[in-house]
């Protein structure tokens, strides 16, 4: 099956018996959660969208998968009936749409006068399949949960999009996770968006170490024998605290945390702190399907068809993505409009968490923005 084949499938067993992907009405909305503050005096608003008989690409299957999302802003459309100012925001591994209500990242992009002002821009947060208010694991099925991937979740996010009445994006965004999904985004529909920023990732499927601490979660997820083949009543908290070791020093910038924790107590304090307030908030196997969706992914083949400009930005202090390993300027090259930007590791700068510090590379959106505009 060609890829763009499979993409359709995937989209179209994703709308099922819902409503067309060529202009549908909105799905209903609702005012957004109490903690989230107005952005540029805009409230965001809340809803969900109801896929039926939802195939995923293992041959697994849900009568009803609900995704879960946050708009801010208005939808424009031209003369046409075309949507011109609809954003879409993906999140990473383990987040949700209201990640980025962050102040590094709302206040830097989301105000008054910044670069996707929210009264110019119509922006779309996804909760992805299993993560945040969507369909999950946890739900219910614990590891009955059909075996999502990275094609599942895009098509999924496709059908969103579709529903909220947006035919075409002015920008397509995401961090980690999110910018993987975005490279997948402009292969699969390129004619359906203005401008694609992935925001720290690579474009090639994700072997080496990248792979290595997504696997020791998931192993250490299976071995502890409290996990119960999924069926727990209470969370395995050797297997959540060994994810949390594995994702802090994934994560963590070693300048700033050298700065912020010098000494030893200091540094165990902020150890037990950080490791208590991951295992609270996460269950074991939301987490391991989390981790383990990205297995299909693998968007070098087709970096060629994306048609829009690109610009993709890493850290060069991204333990995940590390810069010295070239990839990124090696595909780049096969991005007939895209543009790499590294930003340089410093105190200012957050590890692979970098890609929610806005301020550090909104400038460079700027350039983005006014590049693709019609």
């Amino acid at each position: 099956m060609k890829r763009d084949d499979f993409a359709l499938m995937l989209v179209l067993a994703a709308c099922g018996n819902a409503s067309r992907l060529d202009g549908p009405a909105p799905p209903p909305s609702r005012p957004a959660a109490a903690d989230h503050r107005p952005i540029g005096g805009v409230i965001p608003v809340e809803g969900d969208i109801k896929l039926r008989d939802f195939h995923f690409a293992s041959g697994e299957s849900l009568p009803e998968l609900r995704i879960h999302y946050t708009t801010l802003g208005t939808l424009h459309r031209d003369a046409a009936g075309r949507a011109t100012n609809a954003v879409l925001v993906m999140h990473g591994t383990t987040g949700s749409g209201h990640q980025f209500f962050a102040p590094q990242f709302a206040d830097e992009l989301f105000g008054p006068g910044q670069p996707l002002d929210v009264r110019r821009f119509y922006i779309i947060l996804p909760d992805d399949i299993g993560h945040g208010a969507s369909s999950k694991p946890s739900d219910g099925l614990h590891a009955r949960f059909p075996h999502y991937r990275y094609h599942d979740m895009v098509g999924a996010e496709h059908a969103l999009v579709a529903q909220l009445g947006v035919d075409h994006l002015r920008l397509v965004m995401g961090t980690s996770m999110g910018c993987m999904h975005s490279w997948m985004w402009a292969e699969q529909w390129p004619d359906e968006m203005d401008a694609v920023m992935p925001l720290a990732c690579l474009p090639v499927a994700i072997g080496g170490r990248n792979r290595w601490w997504r696997e020791m979660i998931i192993q250490g997820i299976e071995q502890d024998p409290a996990w119960q083949q999924g069926d727990y009543r209470t969370e395995p908290e050797q297997a959540l605290r060994l994810a949390a070791d594995i994702f802090m020093i994934a994560g963590a910038n070693p300048i700033e945390r050298q700065q912020a924790v010098p000494t030893p107590a200091a540094a165990n304090a902020d150890l037990a702190t950080r490791v208590a307030g991951f295992v609270a908030s996460h269950d074991a196997n939301d987490l391991l399907y989390q981790v383990a969706s990205s297995e299909d992914y693998d968007p070098s083949r087709d970096l060629a068809q994306i048609a829009a400009p690109v610009m993709y930005v890493n850290s060069g202090d991204d333990f995940i993505n590390p810069p010295e390993l070239g990839i990124a300027e090696r595909e780049i090259q096969h991005v007939s409009r895209g543009q790499l930007v590294l930003i340089p590791a410093s105190e200012k700068t957050h590890g692979h968490g970098t890609h929610t510090w806005a301020a550090l590379w909104k400038n460079h959106l700027v350039d983005l923005l006014r590049a693709s505009e019609r």
